[in-house]
């Protein structure tokens, strides 16, 4: 996508602190951190949403994925992380190319954990909505 400012940094278009790279994939620090390390994993394709990163391609998700993990955490002292996603506008993707938060934590970081983000307990019990999960799986196989 020609105006998305990730994949102008995926072709190197637009500089950036690249601190990993596979055939797919690229890890370069935010330019707006929330600590010190905070770093961004991108598909080097434009995918809008997580679901539509191909499958395959996990394996070397994951790889350079922790091969980040590793140099951030030797280079900044640090064993502890948040890892996600922010998928969509509801979850508070800014930015509309699916990337994956590397977020380094450090001792009195003002942080919480993922359960901080948000708190909307269901209003239907655990075995309704697994029902409703399992009917839409059911489904997708017929």
């Amino acid at each position: 996508m020609e105006d998305c400012i990730f994949c102008k940094i995926a072709h190197k278009e637009v500089e950036s602190y690249i601190i990993e790279e596979s055939d797919n994939f690229l890890v370069f620090l935010d330019i707006h951190p929330h600590s010190p390390g905070h770093s961004l994993l991108i598909p080097k394709t434009h995918y809008e949403k997580f679901e539509e990163v191909p499958e395959n391609l996990g394996e070397e998700f994951l790889k350079i994925a922790r091969r980040s993990v590793l140099l951030i955490s030797k280079a900044l002292n640090t064993k502890d992380f948040n890892l996600g996603i922010n998928d969509g506008p509801f979850a508070g993707q800014a930015v509309k190319h699916a990337h994956f938060h590397i977020i380094p934590r450090f001792p009195n970081d003002k942080g919480g954990s993922m359960h901080s983000i948000v708190y909307n307990p269901p209003k239907e019990d655990l075995s309704t909505i697994y029902k409703r999960i399992i009917k839409v799986k059911n489904e997708s196989q017929s």
